[in-house]
């Protein structure tokens, strides 16, 4: 077991903000955490984080997956002290920080994402791994590991359209097929490799990923944290908030984690 004090980490935070769907809830403030093949138990008291792994591994995995070398403080203390929303939302959602997750596990959540919501996404992605994953132990728990590729190639649309993926379920066949032709490893590894303008020129042309997925795909899984997605609800905070335009060039470097902030506030505010 490692043990931490982590200022800015909220686990249910995070767990709400819309970046990631495989995360289990074990009961409050506790979360069963598969990703990039292994498996964690985080759970919270304040700033006190316990995680079910040994010292080697949290260093190793688990403190580059939550992003632990950002100071979170230093991002939120650089806000506009003018910008009395923006400081509102910061502080509202103090503990989100752009989790580092695997690429592919992202670029097909985000696919699935469109026109839908968190609740509807989760239960697709989670479909997915139970269908097409591995199945895993950690301890007394049993885990799902994220499909690859490979596992996902042999499925029709219907096959993804029975998880309730609807008109997506041709994207995610079309995206699919076309990975697996180019050869995941080396895809992935030119697209990581590449700048923000050409990794949104490669997402954009694949089949059935528009502006707003290849903008969440470069956010949290190239961890590109000057990407700013824009949907519904940062469309509506933008025309409410910032008619003239948000101030991305003051922000540079980290405008995408203010991008959190702003859509966790809106979607608290909508749900109130």
């Amino acid at each position: 077991m490692v043990e931490r004090h982590i200022s800015c980490l909220d686990l249910d935070q995070i767990a709400a903000s819309g970046q990631c769907f495989t995360w289990q809830r074990l009961g409050e403030g506790h979360y069963g955490i598969p990703a990039r093949g292994s498996y964690v138990e985080a759970e919270q008291r304040g700033e006190r984080l316990v995680f079910s792994c040994g010292e080697t591994e949290f260093e190793a995995l688990w403190a580059d997956y939550f992003d632990l070398s950002t100071d979170y403080e230093a991002i939120q203390a650089a806000i506009d002290p003018a910008d009395g929303y923006l400081r509102a939302a910061a502080r509202y959602g103090r503990g989100i920080r752009v989790l580092r997750q695997d690429l592919w596990e992202v670029l097909v959540s985000f696919l699935i994402s469109q026109n839908n919501n968190i609740g509807r996404i989760t239960r697709s992605v989670q479909g997915l791994c139970r269908r097409w994953g591995e199945e895993r132990r950690a301890g007394s728990r049993t885990y799902w590991s994220f499909p690859s590729p490979a596992a996902l190639a042999g499925a029709s649309e219907s096959d993804f359209a029975a998880l309730g993926l609807g008109y997506r379920a041709r994207y995610l066949v079309r995206l699919t097929a076309e990975v697996e032709a180019a050869g995941y490893e080396d895809w992935a590894r030119r697209l990581r490799a590449a700048g923000a303008e050409e990794a949104m020129e490669r997402l954009t042309g694949l089949y059935g990923v528009g502006k707003k997925v290849a903008q969440c795909v470069c956010l949290f899984g190239l961890h590109q944290v000057d990407a700013f997605p824009v949907d519904t609800h940062i469309r509506r905070v933008l025309e409410a908030h910032y008619p003239a335009g948000f101030d991305l060039e003051r922000y540079k470097g980290y405008g995408g984690i203010l991008q959190q902030y702003l859509f966790y506030y809106d979607l608290a505010v909508k749900n109130r």
